[in-house]
């Protein structure tokens, strides 16, 4: 009986451990992951469009992600959406001329930021901002242009 009870017991470890790891995989895929120290510096970018970019979103340069998106918000006066990226504090030497394009992961996937270093030896400081974007591609426009030349070359 007791064996029998060690048994159980192993087992029902090793199945809430894996539960653990599974909860933490999911987090870390779905950008959700509990490391949430606000430590870097802010900066913003303003878009004509940001798509679908999310709070959270990653912000990348050649490909590594470097910070994350902290809030997208509409400004009122300029009828553009202001982005706030939060930058890790150890990259600390990003040009102020830097290029900041949202791009998608893949056909339907998710919006991301990325950044192009500019050349400037100026760098980029806690809350300054990024004045060279490129709003976001939005399928449905292309998909529209693409239908009304055609539409416009058959007429």
């Amino acid at each position: 009986m007791a064996k029998r009870r060690n048994v159980e017991l192993t087992v029902g470890t090793f199945v809430a451990l894996g539960l653990v790891a599974l909860f933490f995989l999911a987090m870390q895929v779905s950008n959700l992951s509990l490391n949430t120290a606000g430590e870097g510096y802010l900066v913003q970018a303003r878009f004509a469009n940001v798509g679908s970019l999310k709070v959270r979103a990653p912000v990348t340069m050649a490909g590594v992600r470097i910070g994350r998106v902290e809030s997208v918000r509409f400004d009122k006066q300029t009828y553009e959406a202001v982005v706030s990226m939060r930058i890790d504090a150890a990259v600390d030497s990003i040009p102020d001329d830097t290029f900041a394009n949202i791009f998608t992961s893949g056909l339907l996937g998710e919006q991301y930021i990325g950044l192009e270093a500019g050349g400037s030896p100026e760098s980029l400081r806690d809350g300054d901002e990024i004045v060279n974007t490129q709003s976001a591609l939005v399928l449905e426009q292309m998909i529209g242009q693409f239908l009304f030349k055609k539409a416009g070359e058959s007429g």
